[in-house]
Order: structure tokens, then sequence, then C-alpha cells
């Protein structure tokens, strides 16, 4: 099916949404499990000791978890802090936090001690960018110095009031926020959930589709199952293998029945060009490890072009290691997601 197809829909029980583009699963947002904070989260905490060697302090939450701060500057053992969650944790370990908070919405992203006002750089006409910096500048008259706005590629296409309105949300939660500063650790703004995280991240669709069994009739379901298997194919017979062990992510490539002098570019290439979406569907981050299949050295320059690429499309915060010793490729993926495994 061509075109773009959003899905809203439950999964083993879970509010689900997922996102189709041209019969292929581009993108998938699942419920987290019960008594995983999600990212995006806002919480009262309280500080607690610094500790030596690992650059940041632990911070008491609510309902006794323990988050792991690293912004630490001008704050003392037993203050009360806004933290908002920046990340997962693995199981027994501290919940990632940040002292930068983000108000999010589809239009505007209001930031507390990040003044300024900017728009995305999608947006590359001059005049829908000269008035939406006039919106911007009446919307934001009056607030905190401190307090800066971001207004998203999708306010090209929505209407002034719409616009407005939405700034003026984001601005009263945030200032209800920053006001609500002293107390025990408490959950201030809840992560929003799938359907309404595909509304604000991504764009309007050819279709949506948010009726009961729309996994089913758009063949989410089918590609689902197929992210559960370890064996990915790829274009002229190639395939990649991708496994989770305990301490990273491994990715091996083969070529498959091609005996080409360059079946293994041709392999590495079409890896590279989709492990950021097997990545983003199958929720791993981490360390991650790539076995690439042979190819001569001359040829590593082309596949590092090629990773940067890729993972500058995906916009996710990556870094490319580099090669081992022994031929492989390392890089470091924010964990922003749990397991899709583990999700359902």
């Amino acid at each position: 099916m061509k075109g773009s197809v959003i899905a809203l829909d439950h999964i083993h029980g879970k509010e689900a949404a997922a996102l189709m583009i041209d019969g292929q699963l581009e993108d998938i947002v699942v419920a987290l499990p019960d008594g995983v904070l999600a990212p995006e989260t806002i919480l009262r905490g309280k500080m607690g000791r610094p500790v030596k060697g690992l650059g940041g302090a632990f911070v008491d939450l609510p309902d006794g978890l323990r988050g792991f701060l690293r912004q630490t500057k001008g704050l003392r053992p037993g203050d009360p802090v806004l933290v908002q969650v920046s990340g997962l944790a693995e199981q027994g370990k501290a919940i990632p936090v940040t002292t930068r908070l983000l108000f999010k919405s589809r239009y505007a992203i209001v930031t507390p001690d990040a003044p300024g006002l900017n728009i995305s750089r999608q947006i590359g006409d001059d005049a829908i960018r000269a008035v939406l910096t006039d919106l911007a500048q009446s919307a934001m008259a009056g607030a905190q110095t401190h307090m800066g706005l971001i207004l998203r590629s999708a306010c090209a296409d929505a209407d002034d009031q719409t616009i407005i309105e939405d700034i003026a949300q984001m601005r009263g939660l945030a200032e209800q926020v920053l006001a609500d500063h002293a107390g025990v650790p408490e959950c201030l703004v809840a992560a929003v959930g799938p359907h309404m995280a595909a509304w604000r991240d991504w764009a309007m669709p050819d279709t949506l589709d948010d009726t009961a069994g729309s996994f089913q009739r758009h063949n989410v379901i089918e590609a689902i199952d197929t992210l559960q298997r370890a064996h990915v194919p790829l274009s002229g017979g190639a395939h990649m293998h991708i496994e989770v062990t305990r301490a990273f992510v491994t990715v091996d490539v083969n070529t498959g029945p091609d005996t080409s002098p360059a079946a293994g570019l041709k392999a590495n290439i079409a890896c590279v060009r989709d492990l950021p979406r097997q990545l983003r569907l199958r929720g791993l981050g981490g360390q991650v490890m790539i076995d690439f299949a042979p190819c001569a050295k001359k040829d590593r320059q082309v596949l590092e072009q090629s990773l940067q690429a890729a993972f500058r499309r995906d916009g996710r915060d990556t870094v490319l290691a580099g090669w081992t010793p022994l031929g492989n490729f390392e890089l470091t993926r924010k964990r922003d997601r749990v397991a899709l495994s583990a999700c359902l």
C-alpha cells in the first residue's frame, strides 16, 4: 500500500501506535510496562550526596525510585529539584534524569533555562518563518526571561490560532510546574501515551485509522511478528542477525549466495541503511557491535559515511565510536525505549 498510515490500536492489552509508510513499518510506540517511568516524565525529587568518580548525584524520586543526575552545580544534598526522565535504565540501576526540562507539544516546545525563540530548520520559507517569529514573540510576551520557545516543523501547515493556543498551553504548564518546586518527591507531569505521542511527533498521514483492528488491517501485527526474529533479510539475498546480549547488541552481516567481489560491500551498505530503523523498532540501545561482512579496508570510509548519513536521518542520539582492532564497528545509542520484546 502506497502512502503513509497511522494506526492506533491495542496489542496484548497495551495501547500502541504504528506508522506505516508504503507498506513498511517505520515506527511503533507501545505503552511501557507498569512501574516503568517513561522518558519525558517530569518529577520533583530530593538531592542526594554527590557520587565520587561518577560525576553526578543520586536523586530520591517518588515511590522509592532513584534517579541519577549529572547537572549538580548549585544543588546541595536535601534540596528539592525538578527533573525530567531522560532515558531508560537497566533493571536495578538508577533512572537517568536531567534538570533541562522540556514541555513538548505538536507545535511548540517550551524550554525553561534555555532562553531564545527558535523555529525548526525544516521550515525553509522565509515568509512563513517571519510570521512564526511574530507569533512566538507575541505568545511569549511577559514570560520569565529564562524561558525559551521552539516552534516545530508542524507549524508550517497549521493556522495561527492553533499555534498560539498550543504555545499558551505549554507555557502555562511550564509556569505551573516551575512554581511547584518545593515539597516531597512527586510526579508532576506524566509522559504522554502512544496515541498522543503519535499525534504529537508524527507528520499528518494520508490515512488515520483509530478503530479497533487497525493493526490487523494494515499488517502491523505481521510486521511486529517479524521483529521478534533475529534474522533480517537484506537486498540481494544478504541478511543480518540482530541479537541482544547482557553487555551489548550484536549485529552480524552475511552476504548470502552472492559470491561477487563486491558482495561484502553491498551487503554492508544494505545493513547500514536499514539498521537505524531496526534498532528503533526493536527498542534497542546502549552499545552496539557490528560484525560487517568481509570487504576491503579501502571500503571502510564508504561504510562510515553511510553510517553517518543513516543515523543522522534517524535523528536519535548516536555516537559512532569506530573500528575495533578485530575489524568490527562500535557505536552507542541512547536508551530511550524499552525493548519491544519486553513491552509485549
